[in-house]
């Protein structure tokens, strides 16, 4: 490939990807705006339609690109910065508010993919794979009762997103019933957890996710 030729195509890369960013970036804010379209995404971005399904062939596609950008840019690097805290349980309830935060900032997601829940499910796993570290030095450090698993950790969060990431609830809210809910996990007069079935966790994840977003749960196998 001459040197000519070399920085055509490395420019289209460059081109491409910063396409791709322009899309994500509009999609966040299109959707965190409230009800949106495809076609508002594009011109929110400065790009044609058919650019966009070239990028993002559907509403899924969007949907997980914002939700894997608010993963790396808001969550992700909470997680890191925490790594070295001395008490790991306050990082972790830090951490929980945000994540109630944002999704209520982010509503518009839930109704722009019909099978919002796969997308998001996908997400939270990766979230709590993420916190997985922090809560076994929270737990090491006698913070948080040592029973509770890494698997527990969607359905806590998703316990918390039923009850706090409402329409109009404060952060003021928010954060007082967070510290409320994570008192639960303190290790001192903490009643034993009785098990998880584990060939019933997965769907009664997507479930619970289902509900507490107002997500109709035949939608799980739809695309749109």
């Amino acid at each position: 490939m001459t040197n000519a030729a070399s920085g055509t195509h490395r420019r289209r890369r460059i081109d491409a990807r910063s396409s791709a960013e322009r899309i994500i970036a509009a999609g966040r804010n299109v959707l965190g705006a409230g009800e949106g379209s495809l076609e508002r995404i594009a011109a929110e971005a400065g790009v044609g339609i058919a650019t966009l399904y070239r990028h993002f062939p559907n509403r899924e596609a969007i949907v997980r690109a914002v939700l894997d950008d608010i993963l790396e840019t808001d969550l992700l690097p909470l997680i890191t910065d925490a790594s070295a805290a001395r008490h790991p349980r306050q990082s972790i309830l830090d951490i929980a508010t945000r994540l109630l935060d944002l999704i209520t900032e982010e509503r518009g997601l839930v109704t722009f993919a019909g099978n919002f829940a796969d997308v998001a499910v996908d997400a939270l796993q990766r979230f709590s794979d993420s916190l997985r570290p922090l809560l076994e030095r929270a737990q090491e450090q006698g913070e948080i009762r040592v029973d509770l698993t890494a698997d527990d950790i969607p359905r806590f969060l998703v316990m918390g997103i039923a009850a706090l990431a409402l329409p109009g609830t404060t952060p003021a809210t928010r954060a007082r019933f967070t510290v409320l809910l994570f008192d639960s996990l303190n290790p001192a007069n903490a009643t034993p957890l009785p098990p998880l079935r584990p060939e019933t966790e997965e769907d009664d994840l997507h479930t619970a996710v289902s509900s507490a977003m107002g997500v109709p749960e035949k939608s799980r196998k739809s695309v749109q």
